[in-house]
């Protein structure tokens, strides 16, 4: 795909978002007072996996209709797919995205940005990045800029080590012309909380051209709901690192709130996101509960007040939540044609779980989930990131040389999923 073409391709995709209804959440912002939560804990050893019917508990609240699902992950899907292999030989390929002439970057946690060129891994880094990859930090999310064509600009988010004491942060990279190198610009975003685990990472240009951040807790609750912190949140900067005069809290970043631990959100129009996110791993005898919400400006999620399929004043009940545990990792609105009975679903790269999850809902009330479906379970292991290429095809990479995972002999990998 050509430059023009591919730019075109966003340009649909955009116009298509500002075409769809704006679905209110209305949700009434009020204050709330968080419960006082234990330090969180790693990801645990799963259990059991079951093909056992699921259990669902429909709980009716003001603004959703919350789907708990008590057992298993869902139904096998009904979906004929194909899965391609695109590259191999990676280490931990934490996100990945596409540059006009549709070839990628992609980010390894260890630090690395590599190529990805005419479907052949490119052998030397774009980049390497100092990154601090303890736990669940180091390199992570990557965005390349909507404008790139004339600017050639990308960003990452990464943890790194400053001063003797660790940060998250992200900054802008300038790529060469020839795509083979690339010099670090400037920081557009520091001192965001960071912690072994709960670090969050993913960033996406919306379709309003701004930057959108998401991060975890950095393992203190608590801060998810503190408006005056950068952790348990979906910010929102311009590609400058400034705030948007339009956002919820003047002069302040925050755009959704009550984040525990978020990898995957993408927008059902120019207004309203799906936003996926890590359940408790025994805080306060909590376990599981995964969630995928509707959420809108100056929206709270809830932890640690809520984190199951609850109703409180002020905070966003979940569509659907997992009580056993995924996690989610990347997540995308399937707008593609090659499958079009996903068209318009929420698709969700999960990792411990091994499976790539789709919620179908109603198109005309975003927050009620008509069914869901598990795809590839157990086949390519630990699954890390999901993205629509410029091809109109899914993208998705696994994550089995994480330390959760066994690593085989060829590494991670980018899988096409299509028909």
């Amino acid at each position: 795909m050509n430059q023009i073409s591919t730019q075109n391709s966003r340009l649909k995709r955009h116009t298509a978002l500002l075409l769809r209804g704006m679905v209110a959440s209305a949700i009434a912002l009020a204050a709330c007072q968080p419960t006082t939560p234990t330090p969180t804990q790693p990801e645990q050893t799963p259990e059991p996996q079951t093909t056992a019917p699921e259990q669902v508990q429909q709980v009716s609240t003001t603004n959703a209709t919350c789907e708990l699902v008590e057992q298993g992950f869902g139904p096998t899907g009904q979906v004929d797919i194909r899965v391609e292999e695109v590259a191999s030989g990676l280490e931990v390929p934490w996100g990945i995205d596409f540059l006009p002439n549709s070839d990628m970057l992609v980010t390894e946690r260890a630090g690395r940005v590599r190529l990805v060129r005419q479907g052949q891994l490119q052998p030397n880094p774009v980049a390497t990045i100092e990154a601090t990859d303890v736990g669940e930090g180091g390199l992570l999310g990557i965005a390349v800029h909507p404008d790139f064509a004339s600017n050639r600009w990308f960003y990452v988010y990464y943890t790194a080590n400053r001063d003797g004491s660790r940060t998250n942060l992200v900054e802008r990279w300038q790529l060469s012309e020839d795509g083979l190198s690339a010099t670090r610009d400037r920081t557009i975003l520091g001192d965001i909380p960071v912690a072994q685990f709960h670090n969050g990472g993913r960033i996406r240009f919306g379709p309003d051209g701004m930057l959108y951040i998401g991060t975890g807790d950095a393992r203190d609750p608590d801060i998810s709901q503190d408006q005056n912190s950068l952790a348990g949140k979906i910010l929102r900067v311009t590609p400058e690192g400034e705030v948007p005069a339009d956002n919820p809290f003047p002069g302040n970043p925050v755009f959704i709130s009550g984040i525990r631990n978020t990898q995957g959100f993408d927008w059902i129009d120019a207004s309203t996101l799906w936003v996926t996110d890590h359940g408790p791993s025994g805080e306060l005898g909590r376990s599981g509960h995964d969630k995928a919400s509707v959420a809108r400006a100056g929206d709270n999620l809830g932890w640690p007040t809520t984190y199951r399929c609850e109703s409180e004043p002020g905070l966003v009940t979940p569509s659907i939540v997992w009580q056993q545990a995924l996690p989610p990792g990347g997540s995308v609105i399937y707008t593609g044609t090659a499958i079009p009975e996903w068209q318009d679903s929420l698709i969700i790269a999960t990792l411990r779980s091994e499976h790539l999850q789709r919620v179908a809902f109603d198109p005309q009330n975003p927050g009620q989930v008509q069914s869901h479906e598990v795809y590839l379970q157990g086949e390519y292991g630990r699954l890390r990131d999901a993205v629509m290429g410029p091809d109109g095809e899914l993208y998705i990479t696994t994550s089995n040389c994480d330390g959760r995972g066994g690593c085989p002999s060829e590494q991670d990998k980018i899988l096409r999923v299509t028909r």
